[in-house]
């Protein structure tokens, strides 16, 4: 996978655990992650509360990972990496994000015109 893929990948996770966090979670706080991909290095400070701390450093560990040089879809790819009990967590974190996203897009797209 590309630097440009692998950053996207990374800035996706980073707005849909925000968002779940956010509606669903107190006690949040700051943590700083440090992720090295091929040549470059980067820093992400993310608040969430600490299962979705775990959640996402295990997505980060597992996306460092991928073996495919074009990355599938995780639901589609045919080797899945992911743990089983793991995939359903963050399946259920995507699909409620993906649609509270959706509406704020579509909210603010109404409000231009």
């Amino acid at each position: 996978m590309t630097q440009e893929k692998f950053h996207g990948e990374i800035k996706t996770l980073e707005k849909f655990f925000t968002k779940y966090c956010e509606d669903n979670h107190q006690n949040r706080y700051n943590q700083e992650y440090g992720l090295k991909y091929k040549q470059s290095s980067d820093k992400y400070s993310l608040c969430l509360c600490k299962e979705c701390h775990e959640l996402i450093s295990y997505s980060f560990e597992r996306l460092k990972e991928c073996p495919h040089d074009i990355k599938p879809r995780c639901r589609k790819c045919p080797n899945p990496c992911y743990e089983k009990n793991r995939w359903k967590q963050l399946a259920k974190l995507m699909r409620y994000s993906g649609f509270q996203l959706g509406l704020i897009k579509i909210k603010n797209l109404l409000k231009i015109n």
